[in-house]
């Protein structure tokens, strides 16, 4: 129980102190003048100022409130290294028993583990929840017991009392990292991209000048490199294909580092074509021809070469030669020389005309068959006796002419194998699309067929030869969507994966399983023209082999989600496929640095006047020291009793009693008057 002298002022006090100015002038100019009576007119003027002022006397009722201490426990990714877990929880332990040994103090354990993603160790967000929970007038100190690696200190909060690092970690300790400082996530296929390493040594190191790499692209057999320690490493490197490309660098755990989790780095580059070189061969003139011209065009990633026969040898109309505009067919050049340069090659109606002789259509069969792409749109010279069938093409392509030409409206149709095919699953229902106006009949030799038009009749065929793709599109109406006769259709998106198809892109490929990672979960793909498709047998960094169950989502497409438990990279398998997928980042930030170091809390912690202790060293002691004071010293740490306690009761007593007051008043003026008036 206390007591107090409280004030509750019937009047502003900047009021009150005008009018003690004014008393004060009042009594001065009775004492100017020699009026005997200015003492009590004074006295008076004292207890009206004291009764507006309204003293009281207060006594509170207390009961003492006990002091809290706040724990951090770091139980993060980097404190799971050689024996920091075990000398945390043993200090923690500890720390506990002396808390609680001691009177009128608590303690509030709090453990931080790995944050969501790759957050690293959120110490400072930690402890900012567990204060929001405490009253700070009850917070006698604060303990982490870290490595002193936290990534949040700029969440900070306001701190009431001294802050201690109990530091795990011992001074003898080091580590070798890998660190990735620049990797483009798109790289052009054909061109160097290039990468920037860096290899660095922390702690007590031993002084190794270099060391070994090991470089492995899409989990291939790695190959090893001699490289120097601190220096940044440039590599240039070409991808291999296009699509996801993943390259895995690892660095020999040496003896007697911390830990070789920093000595891998898994980089994922996507491989684009800088630009598509189109070769657009147009037999003659026709509604079509500038449709496909428009078509490719409009794609700025496309390098269009287009020649249209305006003029075939055998026309014959008297105009001499020199009095001609049209460019000659450069065939030599294009079919001969530069026909490597192209990624796509594409017949529009074209037939046997004299201009292309056969070694050179063999030449563009040796193209496809050696890696290239060949797309005929075929037209009614396709089932003509000079049709390209009648050339060393047809060793190539897909169907046969049976010579017939259907002119009648049709609706193309997806068949049930196109609904799988990466090319036209998922294309807007045929129910949409106009019609066509013509089909050249043919009878499929090999390859898928994926549209069909009159009576079901195959009307594109695609097909691979050798290392190379080919496809015959059975119409030359495809021009009808483009304009949008009966509401049109998808011609732009059915070119374009046509192309990209033709280009082997990984995603477009008819039997083929890939993942698309995100943090530390991967989506499985699997691409499938059949049903027999099985589970995916995923392998993790550390060699464990897990099943995942794919299910069909749409026609072809089967899809398992898998969350890995490490970061690194994981090799999945499915019959004859297999692929490869890195998961996390490529330097997780509870592994970028791994020395015990108390440098980025230092600032905090002498703000506080705090310490940073060594585990290694012990437990330090606990004292009590004043706010203010030194709050760590050799072998002990303090912390700062606070004194709190809950008000239970509060009375108030008036010092002043109205009736008193105004009789002790008006005593006072009546004796001033009464003085007075006798001199």
């Amino acid at each position: 129980m206390t007591g107090d002298i409280v004030f509750d002022p019937l009047l502003p006090w900047g009021l009150i102190v005008a009018l003690a100015v004014l008393a004060v002038a009042g009594v001065g100019l009775a004492l100017w003048r020699g009026l005997s009576g200015w003492a009590l007119r004074g006295l008076a003027a004292v207890v009206l100022l004291a009764a507006l002022a309204q003293p009281s006397w207060q006594v509170e009722d207390r009961a003492p409130l006990s002091d809290i201490v706040l724990m951090v426990v770091d139980q993060s990714a980097s404190q799971r290294l050689a024996e920091r877990a075990g000398v945390t929880e043993d200090a923690a332990t500890e720390l506990e028993a002396m808390i609680n040994a001691r009177p009128n103090t608590e303690i509030r354990r709090i453990e931080v583990g790995d944050a969501e993603g790759d957050a690293g160790t959120q110490l400072m967000t930690a402890l900012s929840a567990a204060m929001a929970e405490e009253p700070r007038g009850r917070i006698a100190g604060m303990f982490l017991l870290s490595d002193g690696r936290l990534h949040d200190l700029e969440q900070a909060p306001d701190l009431p009392a001294p802050l201690h690092l109990l530091m795990t970690g011992q001074e003898d300790d080091w580590d070798r990292r890998l660190i990735v400082q620049n990797a483009p996530a798109f790289a052009i296929l054909g061109e160097e991209v290039e990468l920037t390493l860096r290899i660095e040594d922390d702690g007590a190191a031993p002084g190794d000048t270099q060391t070994e790499i090991l470089i492995s692209v899409d989990g291939e057999e790695p190959q090893t490199f001699d490289v120097p320690i601190g220096e940044d490493l440039s590599l240039p490197i070409t991808l291999p294909h296009g699509g996801l490309n993943v390259i895995q660098f690892t660095v020999p755990e040496a003896t007697g580092e911390l830990t070789d989790r920093n000595n891998t780095a898994l980089v994922q580059i996507n491989g684009v074509r800088d630009r598509l070189r189109v070769l657009l061969v147009s037999g003659e003139p026709h509604a079509g021809g500038r449709t496909w011209r428009n078509l490719l065009k409009s794609d700025s990633s496309v390098d269009l070469v287009h020649f249209t026969i305006l003029r075939p040898p055998e026309k014959q109309d008297g105009v001499p030669v020199n009095e001609l505009s049209l460019i000659a067919f450069p065939t030599r050049e294009l079919f001969l020389e530069k026909i490597d340069d192209f990624d796509l090659i594409i017949f529009d109606r074209y037939k046997r005309r004299g201009i292309l002789p056969s070694i050179y259509l063999d030449n563009v069969r040796n193209y496809v068959e050696q890696g290239g792409a060949v797309l005929v749109a075929a037209g009614p010279d396709f089932a003509s006796a000079d049709s390209i069938y009648r050339s060393p093409l047809s060793e190539i392509l897909p169907a046969e002419p049976t010579a017939r030409v259907l002119d009648e409206g049709y609706q193309p149709v997806v068949t049930d194998l196109g609904e799988r095919h990466p090319v036209t699953a998922g294309l807007t229902g045929p129910e949409a699309w106009g019609r066509w106006l013509r089909q050249i009949e043919v009878e499929p030799l090999q390859g898928d067929v994926v549209m069909s038009g009159i009576d079901d009749r195959p009307l594109l065929v695609l097909d691979r030869v050798g290392e190379g793709r080919v496809a015959l599109l059975a119409s030359d109406q495809a021009w009808l969507w483009s304009r949008g006769f009966e509401g049109g259709g998808p011609q732009l998106e059915l070119l374009r994966r046509l192309a990209h198809w033709m280009m082997k892109e990984p995603e477009l490929e008819e039997e083929a399983l890939w993942a698309e990672p995100t943090g530390q979960t991967m989506r499985i793909i699997r691409r499938s023209l059949t049903d027999d498709v099985g589970s995916v047998t995923v392998t993790g960094p550390l060699g464990e082999e897990v099943e995942v169950p794919l299910e069909e989502v749409t026609p072809g497409r089967f899809e398992g989600v898998y969350e890995g438990p490490e970061i690194g990279l994981y090799r999945l398998e499915e019959g004859d496929l297999n692929a490869v997928v890195g998961l996390g980042p490529a330097a997780p930030r509870e592994f970028v640095q791994t020395i015990a170091s108390g440098d980025a809390l230092s600032p905090l912690i002498e703000g506080t006047r705090g310490g940073v202790m060594r585990l290694q060293d012990g437990v330090p002691g606990i004292r009590e020291v004043r706010a203010g004071r030194p709050a760590a010293g050799r072998g002990w740490i303090g912390i700062t009793p606070r004194e709190a306690y809950e008000t239970l009761d509060v009375r108030q007593t008036a010092l002043l009693p109205a009736w008193a007051v105004l009789l002790l008043a008006a005593s006072l003026i009546v004796g001033a008057w009464l003085r007075e008036g006798r001199n």
